[in-house]
């Protein structure tokens, strides 16, 4: 499998800095690591982008989240493995992230147990972080970005400088 072109992130201009300065806002509100890793696997999940799936399961490995959590992230609802916070991102991620499968996209239900647990700069991050994945799902799968060893590259040496 080739992808499509070459990463738009990549090679447009700014871009790529541009994104990944928005998701490095994020991590000053306080939403705990692990929650922003499990929403962006989520996401991932559902758009299919096998490059973020790939990024985001490294990711929790390397946080020591147990594998059996992190399977479990497809089936977070039936499952044991998440508590109330988690559950409540999740839930807000497959909502925005799903805004076309029903007539209001984001219930008040979602956005307030979402809010039960997170405040107004958590909230506000949460928001940010699943548009942030969003947009980078949309590239990486419109134009078949290939994971596997690149992304292999990309997180391995992150994860030792951290």
């Amino acid at each position: 499998m080739q992808p499509r072109i070459d990463s738009p992130a990549l090679s447009v201009e700014g871009a790529h800095s541009a994104l990944l300065r928005l998701a490095k806002s994020t991590t000053r509100a306080g939403v705990p690591e692990t929650t922003r890793k499990l929403v962006e696997l989520r996401a991932s999940q559902i758009n299919g982008c096998s490059v973020c799936v790939d990024m985001h399961t490294r990711e929790l490995q390397a946080l020591g989240e147990p594998d059996t959590r992190i399977l479990m992230v497809s089936a977070w609802r039936e499952s044991v493995y998440f508590n109330d916070a988690e559950r409540a991102a999740l839930a807000l991620t497959e909502a925005a992230t799903r805004l076309a499968d029903r007539p209001d996209p984001v219930p008040d239900e979602v956005w307030n147990e979402a809010a039960r647990h997170y405040d107004e700069p958590q909230l506000a991050a949460l928001v940010l972080m699943i548009a942030s994945i969003n947009a980078w799902n949309r590239i990486n799968a419109t134009t078949r970005q290939i994971s596997g060893d690149w992304v292999a590259q990309y997180i391995e040496p992150a994860v030792e400088a951290a």
